[in-house]
């Protein structure tokens, strides 16, 4: 039996500060997938796959490198590309896809050292162009307890509301199999101060077929709810004349790498 692994119940809030403010907010489910525990579930599991159609799965196409490569072999190069062991559980928090269909803003990967202690999170973050970049962020050592505080520059085009000269500060309550909430938070700030700041706070349930089946009478139409609250914000932006940004060139790099540690 699984137990890392679990459903997260939650809400959504973004909230844009300036040049116009408005708020949107919405329910949403999510899962956490120990990546070693993925052929477990596909087993035990009647309404989740791995890799196949199911009212709910997970394609690794769908993240990491594009292509279908195993996600632990995909963040464990991505590990290794900034000095850090690997070896350790890595835990995916992703929306999985429901009848065939998911887009994910925003995937976090928990990735662990074999001692079970958390040494860092990649953020992989997906515009509505197709594209993906993701921010692999080390956890301070030094500065042990949560919430975990991150920063890093932003280096990819999500918005055209939103020009890549900002940071982003990161404020996290991780996923753990003995506490029941989720938190993360998300501040977009340039020269002048925040911008946006956007949050997830989310509760634990079992991943069993029964709450799956659950979320799904709860949230049937979940990817159309987050595609469609993206496009009713980018409206309302426009319609309060927000300027726009030109699209810019994607990073050289698909993952940027913050703290990087020496062997």
């Amino acid at each position: 039996m699984t137990n890392e692994s679990a459903l997260y119940v939650g809400r959504v809030m973004h909230q844009r500060l300036r040049p116009a403010r408005h708020r949107l907010r919405y329910r949403i489910f999510t899962l956490l997938f120990d990546l070693d525990e993925l052929p477990a579930l596909d087993a035990r599991l009647r309404l989740f796959s791995l890799n196949r159609f199911n009212l709910f799965s997970l394609h690794e196409r769908d993240h990491g490198a594009g292509d279908g490569t195993n996600l632990r072999e995909h963040v464990e190069r991505q590990l290794r590309a900034a000095s850090m062991p690997t070896g350790g559980a890595i835990r995916l928090l992703a929306m999985p896809r429901i009848l065939g269909h998911v887009f994910n803003p925003l995937s976090v990967y928990f990735c662990h050292r074999r001692d079970g202690s958390l040494q860092a999170i990649l953020y992989e973050v997906n515009n509505t162009f197709g594209e993906r970049h993701g921010y692999l962020v080390a956890v301070d050592a030094t500065e042990p307890g949560e919430p975990i505080r991150q920063r890093c520059a932003k280096q990819f085009h999500v918005s055209p509301f939103l020009g890549l000269q900002m940071d982003y500060d990161f404020r996290v309550e991780p996923p753990r199999a003995d506490r029941a909430a989720l938190s993360l938070g998300i501040n977009a700030s340039d020269g002048a101060g925040t911008v946006l700041v956007a949050s997830l706070d989310a509760q634990r349930r079992p991943l069993d077929d029964a709450a799956l089946l659950g979320a799904w009478l709860a949230h049937p139409l979940l990817t159309l709810k987050v595609v469609g609250a993206i496009r009713w914000e980018a409206l309302r932006l426009w319609l309060k004349r927000v300027p726009l940004h030109p699209r810019p060139a994607l990073p050289a790099s698909p993952v940027t790498i913050v703290n990087r540690r020496e062997p």
